[in-house]
């Protein structure tokens, strides 16, 4: 496998190719979901196109809980087969497929009843280790532990002595979401297949009932084009129920989404060298080590509006934080909040009024000939989904297609990571960089680093740090625009970096300074640049006043008063 760079000369020649000749495979959608089918399939040989609307990860994916992991309240529900099926695939991405991105994290489970609630809560937890190990690849996830009061107190001094009598200590995945799903589309652009962001399906094309293609539209010159394609695979998450319209076919499921909001808050708020995860009358409340961050969330609630950008609501925070206190020994408040994003689970429709309890589970469909559709699911089994998904587009296939191989296939960057992580003080004394920022790097591109070294050394003043964002270098913002498919100042900010969420400002003190560096890369004009930071800063403006509404309704309306810099 060749690096390839997902840059504007890449995706303009991807558009190109796919309208040149027919396609064996077109995936719809850029989630993990989406990019994961196009890897799956690029890597059974097949010729495979892959389209999002947005950029990378621009909805579900990048706005959930960060984490990799099997799910403990499914083991409650008694879905053993879907939590062993998540704990193999979060032991294949943190030791096989991701091992840069993907890292072990710890959790309390707090124990609230002194004698009756430890051996059931800790039979449960070793039933779930027990299957991580039989799953095989749980190297790097330690085993529970039992904690006592005194325990909790030592690992995590700020929580409330008459909070719990004691906990269980036990291990997940984390994993920068937004990142990952990326590096799995520049993964499959590397084996051949053809990726192009910003780009909308108009309509599918038919022959018949079957359908043969889409005719697709640039977002960002307007123009249009038709693709011809074998079969069509709809990962379209949230807009599952939409884009089946386009064939005016009655789906064989319908998708539901689920609102769940996140606040960011700064790591010295809680005093605590370990994650918490707590129930709530209504689902599960986690609070998460996130670098410099806490993560705190989430909600679980149903969602009818703009899908494109759910609005955290004033009554939302108010839950998050509510529920957070009732442990924490110093309370948190608004003024600790730095960041709030809010995100739609695509959840199978079932009768139970409650999204809480619909399914997590995945599907896979063909309401039309030459049309898969997949929907449901969690982002841990990505891959299973994805592999599920181009099976059914390779029975209406001719010839004998190989089985999926995306198993034994790492991310981008995975290889040499180790050796480059044991080499980091060499790596920082190279460069003219701080040791911390090369663990930085490893930890966000992996191998890959050698190439942001690279432009260090030919720039020394790409290794300075970001203003008022000093955990992100200069490079970062070059190598987003020149090889990770970053198109506009939104992308930099809320996706390629976190710093639209891990910053008081959200972003808009770096707007201008990232503008330019996107600029420079990318042949951008004053005028251009002066438009971004302006899109920008005003989408920030909409969120705030947003998270202050309410309700959801008034919410949506504001946060939609800030339109996106190109229509989707």
């Amino acid at each position: 496998m060749e690096t390839k760079a997902l840059s504007a000369q890449a995706r303009s020649d991807a558009l190109r190719e796919m309208a040149e000749k027919e396609l064996d495979v077109l995936v719809i959608g850029g989630g993990v979901v989406g990019t994961g089918a196009a890897l799956d399939a690029v890597t059974r040989g097949l010729r495979t196109g892959l389209v999002e609307a947005r950029d990378w990860a621009s909805g579900t994916s990048s706005r959930s809980s960060k984490l990799v992991h099997g799910g403990l309240r499914y083991l409650e529900m008694l879905d053993f087969a879907l939590v062993h099926e998540a704990l193999r695939e979060r032991g294949l991405l943190r030791n096989r497929l991701a091992p840069h991105l993907v890292r072990p994290v710890p959790f309390l489970y707090p124990l609230t009843k002194r004698f009756a609630e430890r051996p059931y809560v800790g039979s449960g937890i070793a039933l779930y280790d027990a299957m991580a190990i039989s799953g095989g690849n749980n190297t790097g996830f330690p085993l529970h532990r039992h904690l006592t009061r005194r325990g909790v107190a030592k690992e995590a001094p700020g929580i409330r002595k008459d909070a719990m009598v004691g906990a269980i200590q036990y291990y997940d995945g984390q994993v920068d979401d937004a990142r990952h799903t990326m590096m799995i589309a520049r993964t499959a652009a590397a084996y051949g297949a053809l990726a192009a962001n910003r780009t909308r399906v108009q309509r599918f094309v038919r022959e018949g009932e079957r359908v043969v293609g889409a005719v697709l539209k640039d977002l960002e010159s307007g123009a249009e084009m038709t693709v011809k394609a074998k079969q069509v695979i709809n990962a379209t998450g949230v807009w599952t129920d939409e884009t089946q319209e386009l064939v005016a076919a009655r789906g064989q499921f319908k998708v539901r989404a689920s609102k769940g909001i996140h606040l960011v808050v700064p790591r010295d708020r809680i005093q605590s060298k370990t994650g918490m995860i707590l129930r709530t009358e209504k689902s599960v409340l986690f609070i998460i080590p996130w670098g410099r961050h806490w993560i705190v969330g989430t909600t679980d609630t149903d969602w009818t509006l703009d899908k494109a950008h759910p609005a955290a609501t004033s009554t939302d925070i108010d839950y998050v934080l509510d529920h957070a206190n009732t442990v924490l020994r110093s309370p948190l408040t608004r003024a600790d909040v730095e960041g709030v994003y809010a995100g739609l689970r695509p959840l199978l429709s079932g009768e139970s009024e409650s999204t809480s309890k619909l399914s997590r589970e995945h599907v896979v469909g063909h309401p039309v000939p030459g049309l898969v559709v997949v929907a449901g699911g969690k982002y841990t089994t990505y891959r299973v989904m994805a592999k599920d998904a181009v099976d059914v587009a390779v029975d209406g296939l001719d010839g004998k297609i190989p089985e999926s191989v995306t198993e034994n296939v790492p991310l981008v960057g995975a290889e040499g990571y180790q050796a480059m992580w044991n080499q980091r003080h060499m790596i920082a004394a190279r460069a003219g960089i701080h040791v911390d920022h090369v663990e930085h790097l490893l930890n966000r591109y992996g191998s890959l680093t050698t190439e942001l070294v690279a432009l260090i050394e030919k720039d020394p003043e790409l290794g300075k740090v970001l203003p008022k964002a000093d955990d992100y270098l200069a490079a970062e913002v070059v190598y987003a625009a020149t090889h990770e498919g970053a198109r506009h100042l939104d992308d930099v900010l809320a996706r390629r970096t976190r710093i639209s969420i891990e910053t008081y400002d959200r972003g808009t003190e770096s707007a201008e300074l990232v503008a330019d560096l996107m600029g420079d890369a990318l042949g951008w004009d004053a005028e251009r640049r002066a438009s971004e930071v302006e899109h920008y800063r005003g989408r920030v403006e909409a969120e705030r006043a947003s998270q202050e509404q309410p309700d959801d309704e008034s919410a949506d309306r504001i946060r939609l008063g800030a339109p996106d810099i190109v229509p989707a």
